[in-house]
């Protein structure tokens, strides 16, 4: 679960001005964080599917956003996904 302190931390690490909360760098740190979390529970829960399915969505969600910043800004895609170990 990711706690308020958890998410204030990343939402810190990530934001691009002093009130950002929302932008596309934060909101992959926020989904890769909640996907660790659900992936870790299926590991116990195999079969949970309804998690599942939410984690489908949250892994598709990820997926576009990651899609968008690559053509939006390339540098600040390759810094995630080198900061998160993803491959694409």
């Amino acid at each position: 679960m990711v706690t308020k302190r958890k998410k204030k931390n990343i939402i810190d690490k990530f934001k691009e001005h002093p009130k950002d909360t929302g932008s596309a760098s934060v909101q992959v740190a926020l989904l890769t964080e909640r996907i660790s979390y659900l992936t870790e529970h299926l590991k116990g829960h195999k079969k949970d599917f309804h998690s599942r399915r939410g984690l489908l969505m949250l892994v598709g969600r990820r997926r576009h956003l990651l899609s968008y910043l690559k053509e939006q800004d390339p540098q600040k895609h390759a810094d995630l996904l080198k900061e998160f170990k993803l491959h694409k």
